[in-house]
């Protein structure tokens, strides 16, 4: 087989290469051929190809994205920032925190166990190269219809593949989210989020400095998996018949990554490192470009030093291999033995694959045949961008025009009507517990995890000593986003930054993943400029900077795309876990408190769509100010003790925090719905910014203070009492009475039903 070198494609510009087959438009073909002045050799046109697909290279989201920066707020906090394999913020005692979440949408509904299971993979590549220790995932999650036969296949490959791969690398799993919706149906979102801690000096960054210093590669062996992996299947739509595009879905090795992990740390701490970088999405082709980039810009490699599976691979398919668990270091010439000794003590291979040069090119040789000679910007970096045309679809007026009054949309209206309705709602699959699919996943592993999953916020405590620790939550009601794309963002963040706070720990940044159809759609682009813009003009207002992410387009059958889902995650510090705030309230007489003001706000509500599987009107006004004071109430009350539990209200209203309550608990409340409201709305409207909070007696005159100093309005609803029974009176003028056991087996049943 002949080798197609540079010397040759300089002398045959007329051959003709597959460049639409690797997902290249005709333009950007001419573009690399400027570049180069030349034809690109083969393996020259596989690294353009999948470095300048949408999934790496942003290359239709980066004008938008530029807001997370422009409009970033001056939070002395912030250490690393967007750009880097991670951000890292600042949490005190000289303790920092790296957390990203990111997508491996389209590979797992092509193969959902590897699909989900090197999402989770992926992710921890990228907080280890940071420098940090890996502590906690979190997997937010949205499927198909729960009925339809192909959502089973998928829920069930996707649960156990995270659950199979994070557990055996010993990875609690704190949080998430799992909702189905039929926009979902032929593509799921596997989003995958990773939470790492590090002492400020242990930060590491990716890039090639030093002249003359050695790229080593280590890690597992490359292979014919994952050949343009998720690097082109996630620039793609789907068509009616399934993928357009089916490579290999990587193949994931927890065990090998358990090594990695620990073989990473130990070569960073150990001052071995000059820089490092993770082997994701375009595999060597991303390492090394990327590392050269970002360094003195100049790096030879010796492909065919590679170490593979499959001795049969091309130079090209090696250049793409999206093969998992590999890494990429750069070390200088005196520290190559000792990183070896280390790679060899964890039984982890290791070669010298490349050269840091001042050449300011990447070049690659392949048996002593120069096969790529290439600027490593225009590869990494300096790749097309694109400014889409955006409009507002013209269907978006009769869809927000569609409200869900009272005259369009039935609503109890009785107190038979509304128990009747109290346990479909528990019932729902997007309401109802989902022990089925966390009782897949270690929690509770290394031993620091303070709460997790269904809590409002997973925590990790970071210092044993200190009792200094973190919370993160993620959060999108994708409704909101499809009937305003702009609030519907802010009201994720919102959601997000709420649970946090409802915990007890201070809001500190924000990662957001940003899962959409095809950016070649006016529409979808219109609901993709007007969500970042809503997520970064909340961001800046909240103080809470956006640290990284990751913008998955192209999700879509046909025509048809998913609801816009921002998808948005929040981290929070507090000082000692010790004083967390818990959802379950524990003491009968304690008061029941509704913080906030509720409005007749049901669009995009879980009740509309699992009622009525209705979309329309407008969703629920936000207004920061009040979300600021709110959780300013949660967290100064959590400090000082006053707060015995809290629970955020959100998808299913009020009457859904209290069933979540008392199955936490396992003891009920008495509730009295205020006099003169409406009781239905009071009980499953989802008004944003509304927290339920229990008060001991002898705190309520504290708590009231607090709450009148904050202005925010609190009215109390009720009290905890030992009866293991829920009941709400002034329904109608009737009272709805509910036994623990009832709402326990109508919410755990469920999944189960569905998919156990």
């Amino acid at each position: 087989m002949s080798i197609d070198t540079v010397s040759h494609a300089e002398t045959s510009p007329t051959t003709e290469q597959p460049f639409a087959a690797l997902g290249l438009k005709p333009d950007e073909y001419q573009r690399i051929k400027d570049i180069l002045n030349r034809r690109p050799t083969s393996s020259e046109l596989a690294m353009y190809s999948v470095m300048w697909s949408e999934h790496c290279s942003y290359k239709s989201s980066k004008v938008h994205l530029r807001q997370f920066g422009v409009k970033a707020p001056k939070n002395d906090a912030m250490l690393v920032g967007i750009g880097e394999n991670a951000g890292v913020v600042d949490i005190g005692d000289g303790w920092a925190v790296t957390f990203k979440v990111e997508s491996h949408n389209h590979p797992s509904y092509v193969e959902p166990y590897q699909g989900a299971a090197t999402g989770v993979g992926g992710i921890v590549r990228d907080i280890i190269s940071m420098g940090a220790r890996p502590v906690a995932v979190m997997d937010p999650l949205r499927f198909g219809d729960p009925s339809h036969p192909d959502t089973r296949r998928v829920v069930n490959g996707v649960v156990a593949g995270i659950g199979g791969y994070g557990n055996c690398l010993g990875l609690p799993n704190i949080g998430g989210e799992v909702v189905f919706d039929p926009s979902y149906q032929g593509n799921p979102l596997v989003n995958a989020l990773c939470v790492g801690t590090m002492k400020h000096e242990d930060i590491h960054l990716a890039k090639a400095t030093g002249i003359g210093n050695a790229v080593i590669l280590y890690g597992a062996r490359t292979g014919g998996d994952g050949i343009g992996g998720v690097s082109v299947l996630a620039s793609e739509t789907f068509d009616a018949d399934g993928p357009a595009k089916r490579p290999s879905v990587q193949v994931g090795d927890p065990f090998m990554e358990k090594l990695l992990i620990e073989c990473t740390l130990e070569v960073l701490h150990a001052g071995l490192v000059e820089g490092i970088q993770d082997l994701g999405g375009a595999g060597i082709s991303c390492a090394t470009s990327e590392l050269a980039s970002n360094g003195e810009g100049g790096m030879h490699v010796w492909l065919d030093r590679v170490l593979l599976r499959d001795s049969s691979l091309s130079p090209e398919e090696i250049l793409m291999s999206e093969s998992q668990e590999r890494m990429c270091a750069v070390v200088t010439p005196d520290k190559v033995d000792a990183f070896m000794d280390v790679c060899t003590k964890w039984d982890v291979e290791a070669v010298v694959i490349g050269e840091v040069n001042a050449s300011g090119r990447l070049t690659v040789d392949w048996h002593g045949e120069r096969i790529v000679d290439v600027p490593p910007r225009s590869v990494a970096h300096d790749g097309p961008v694109y400014e889409r045309p955006f409009a507002r679809p013209a269907w978006l007026d009769a869809r927000q025009a569609d409200a869900p009054t009272a005259d369009r949309l039935a609503r109890p209206g009785s107190a038979d009507e509304v128990r009747t309705t109290l346990l479909r709602m528990t019932a729902a699959p997007n309401l109802a517990s989902k022990t089925w699919v966390t009782s897949q996943y270690d929690r509770y592993v290394m031993g620091n995890t303070v709460l997790a999953q269904p809590e409002d916020s997973g925590m990790i405590r970071v210092d044993e000593k200190t009792g200094r620790g973190v919370a993160v939550s993620t959060d999108c009601n994708a409704r909101f986003a499809a009937l305003d794309p702009y609030l519907g963002a802010q009201l994720a963040f919102a959601e997000s930054y709420r649970n946090v706070a409802t915990t007890g720990a201070t809001p500190l940044a924000v990662t957001n993943c940003l899962n959409f159809g095809s950016p070649e759609d006016p529409g979808v682009m219109w609901q993709f400029e007007r969500a970042v813009t809503g997520l970064a003009d909340a961001c800046l207002d909240m103080n809470t900077p956006v640290t990284g992410g990751n913008v998955s387009f192209y999700n879509q059958t046909g025509d048809i795309a998913i609801h816009p889902t921002p998808v948005v995650g929040v981290l929070g510090v507090i000082d000692n876990v010790a004083h967390r705030t818990p959802m379950a309230w524990t003491t009968p007489g304690d008061a029941i408190v509704l913080l906030g003001v509720t409005h007749d706000e049901l669009a995009g509500s879980e009740w509309a769509h699992e009622i009525h599987s209705h979309l329309g009107g407008l969703p629920p006004v936000l207004d920061l100010n009040a979300e600021r004071a709110l959780a300013q109430v949660l967290i100064e009350g959590s400090q000082r003790r006053i707060i015995a539990a809290a629970h955020d209200i959100a998808d299913g209203g009020l009457a859904q925090a209290l069933v979540e309550m008392s199955l936490r608990a396992r003891i009920g409340a008495h509730i009295a719905i205020p006099a003169g409201k409406d009781a239905f709305v009071q009980l499953w409207s989802e008004s944003a910014t509304r927290a339920v909070v229990v008060i001991a007696p002898a705190s309520m005159s504290d708590f009231a203070e607090l709450c009148a100093r904050n202005n925010v309005p609190m009215t109390v609803i009720g009290s905890v009492v030992a009866e293991p029974t829920l009941t709400l009176s002034d329904v109608y003028s009737q009272e709805v009475s509910v036994s623990i056991s009832e709402l326990f087996e109508v919410s755990e049943s469920v999944l189960p039903a569905l998919f156990g």
